[in-house]
């Protein structure tokens, strides 16, 4: 047996999917991630797998990692410096005049927290002008001097940026060699490499995340790829891509959003085969949720991300994340109310309901986990009986809370339940509302060990038309893994209101030139480029990219590139200036995506039967305060294409548990998803 291993490490579990070579069977697991150790997590979770399929051969191992995620979320980056051009040491002191609002996303007029002190600024004299040119000459002896005034203090991390290094590298690329000759111990990120394209203050931010994570990424990967024996390891890109272990040390920012990526691609192609496009996915695990669009197949991509407070202008899924998974905390507010979230039990100490370490019971705080407990909305246990848990934990810890809230206890875990459900609701609105879509015309796909538990809510607040929940939820995100190609971006700036044809024929030459060679280095015989270009009315702050046709570069290459801004400016905004010649258009950056095809998984089809579904048991559950009863209990691996239960009831599986509340419905579609609808579908 052949098979390719997707492993996916998460705040709380580790998640496992192989897939046979040849006849596309998919085999799942789960594991307790290991925060202090994430690679130990990671090689647990193969070692299961790989028990249950004896003799298997490994051809190649994709990973989705949090590593440099969680770096930058508990802000260690570590005595970074920073070289410059001269007269432009503050600019990261300047930033940007946005700033967050002041009325419950963030302060009010605080500028975004230095990455670099300003002590460890350094700048060399040497000056390119917009085009490239040459406006004063690279000085070396300066640059020597920097280098040694890193060295001396022990300061190995370093970015560099110099002015209008997008339009040519050449001065980093001198400074990167004097760094080399007088501190070669230093690991070195420059701007050009790392985002060509221009606005100093955000391509600065960006080079120096990508030197933070550097170090750690290589030490992790090494580490990893030691204990493979070999097998080619490929690491999930933020961008929706993969890249081989060797190369992604190289490029380490790009792996930001690397697990939350790998579920969004995954729910996009289940989504697709069930009929569906066009979807919301929500990806519920235990330390947060993670939201994002997939319009015609493919996830909406955004440069205008960041993590911890720093921007990281970096081609990437548009993924919104909200503290509000499984082992998300409940606490109560100086005036008194209840809240829950961002801060997570995570995977240890974990949620009042887990078994500790040693046989002590698990965390100290009240979790979203022991609501479901104690309401009776996931069984005793997790991992079909491999973790019990501590029901009588999860209750006295909410009578308490409840206590001081002055509430029935039932009553203060069916609040935990709806303010949880309320912020994933609130999330799924920043990505749809707010950009103008409808949430009432888009089915959801609910995944992750803790996605299903409040569907039936958000189809009731939001009036979401039905909801998707795939076999082995759990494991979307490991499973997406297995989907994806490899991938490489590259990105010029070239700003013109009347782009002269010659020129941005060689720029989009010289990317795929670049992408190719990337491509031949990872092994591919086949290449396929997928251009873009990102554009805006002339006056405007920031752009809209649109996909570019391949082909030449001609009047007809124009138009369609202009035709596909003013649909798509009129999409986002609700107006555009198609036929108004006062508003030209700029053109800003152009881009190419390489990408080397991989096989794909498929999804096989069940046969349809008779609706002969009958429940495993019975339990306690609550669904609303002082109705609670003896509610069905359904094992999912005995429902087959065509069953249909009504609510209320709980079908439960080995990653993940569904509750279909009152008057809603769950039906079992020929791929075996589950389709849930609600009173009003």
């Amino acid at each position: 047996m052949q098979v390719r291993i997707g492993v996916d490490t998460g705040g709380t579990f580790t998640d496992v999917v192989a897939v046979d070579e040849e006849t596309g069977e998919i085999v799942t697991t789960k594991t307790p991630s290991t925060p202090e150790d994430p690679s130990e997590g990671f090689l647990a979770g193969v070692r299961k797998i790989l028990a249950l399929l004896p003799g298997a051969q490994v051809q190649a191992f994709s990973h989705g990692t949090t590593v440099a995620t969680n770096q930058l979320l508990e802000d260690r980056v570590g005595e970074l410096g920073f070289v410059t051009t001269e007269g432009f040491e503050f600019i990261l002191e300047i930033a940007r005049q946005s700033v967050p609002d002041g009325y419950g996303n963030s302060y009010f007029w605080v500028k975004p927290r230095r990455i670099v002190p300003v002590h460890r600024v350094k700048t060399v004299g040497g000056r390119l002008d917009h085009t490239g040119a040459e406006v004063r000459p690279f000085d070396h002896a300066e640059a020597v001097q920097v280098a040694r005034w890193f060295r001396d203090r022990g300061i190995t991390t370093i970015g560099v940026c110099f002015l209008h290094s997008y339009a040519d590298p050449a001065h980093e690329l001198l400074m990167r060699d004097v760094l080399g000759k007088e501190h070669p111990e230093a690991v070195v990120s420059i701007s050009s490499e790392v985002l060509r394209e221009y606005r100093e203050y955000e391509r600065s931010v960006t080079t120096l995340v990508d030197a933070a994570v550097k170090p750690t990424m290589k030490r992790y990967i090494a580490n990893i790829a030691a204990k493979l024996d070999r097998t080619p390891l490929y690491v999930m890109k933020s961008n929706g891509g993969v890249l081989s272990a060797g190369e992604v040390v190289h490029q380490p920012i790009t792996t930001v959003l690397s697990g939350p990526a790998a579920g969004a691609l995954g729910a996009a192609m289940i989504a697709s085969a069930a009929g569906a496009p066009s979807v919301i996915t929500l990806d519920g695990g235990g330390t947060s949720t993670d939201v994002a669009l997939v319009l015609d197949g493919e996830p909406t991509l955004t440069t205008e991300g960041g993590i911890g407070g720093y921007p990281c202008k970096i081609p990437m899924i548009d993924i919104v994340t909200v503290g509000a998974g499984g082992g998300s905390i409940a606490w109560i507010s100086p005036e008194g109310t209840l809240k829950v979230g961002p801060r997570s039990a995570g995977a240890d100490p974990g949620p009042l309901c887990y078994p500790g370490h040693g046989g002590d019971r698990g965390g100290d705080d009240v979790t979203v986990t022991d609501a479901h407990v104690m309401l009776g909305r996931i069984p005793p246990h997790l991992l079909g009986g491999e973790i019990p848990l501590d029901v009588s934990a999860a209750h006295k810890g909410i009578t308490e809370l409840a206590g001081r809230l002055g509430l029935p206890p039932e009553r203060a875990a069916l609040g935990i339940l709806e303010i949880s459900a309320w912020n994933q609701a609130n999330a799924i609105r920043r990505i749809t509302v707010e950009r103008g879509l409808d949430v009432r015309d888009l089915p959801m796909v609910a995944f992750g060990g803790s996605g299903p538990l409040l569907v039936c809510r958000l189809i009731d607040i939001l009036g979401l038309p039905s909801v998707i929940v795939p076999e082995d939820p759990g494991n979307v995100s490991a499973f997406g893994l297995l989907t994806v190609d490899v991938k490489n971006d590259y990105v010029r700036t070239y700003v013109a209101r009347d782009p002269h044809l010659g020129a941005v024929s060689a720029i989009f030459a010289e990317l795929e030139g670049q992408a190719g060679e990337a491509l031949n280095k990872e092994g591919f015989e086949q290449h396929v480029y997928a251009r873009s270009v990102d554009l805006r009315y002339f006056g405007q702050a920031y752009e809209v990219r649109v996909a570019a046709p391949g082909g030449p570069i001609d009047a007809e290459f124009v138009a369609t590139v202009l035709d596909r801004f003013h649909e798509a400016h009129e999409r986002l905004y609700g107006y555009g200036y198609r036929d108004d010649p006062r508003h030209g258009v700029e053109w800003v950056n152009l881009r190419v995506s390489g990408i080397g095809p991989i096989k794909r998984p498929v999804l096989r089809r069940r046969p349809y039967g008779t609706n002969s579904s009958k429940p495993q048991g019975i339990r306690k559950v609550v669904f609303d305060a002082g109705d609670s009863g003896e509610i069905r209990i359904y094992a999912r691996e005995q429902l087959r294409a065509g069953d249909v239960v009504n609510g209320p009831a709980v079908i439960e599986e080995y990653g993940s548990t569904l509750p279909i509340h009152p008057g809603f419905t769950a039906a079992v579609d020929g791929h075996g998803n589950i389709l849930v609808t609600g009173k009003r579908s």
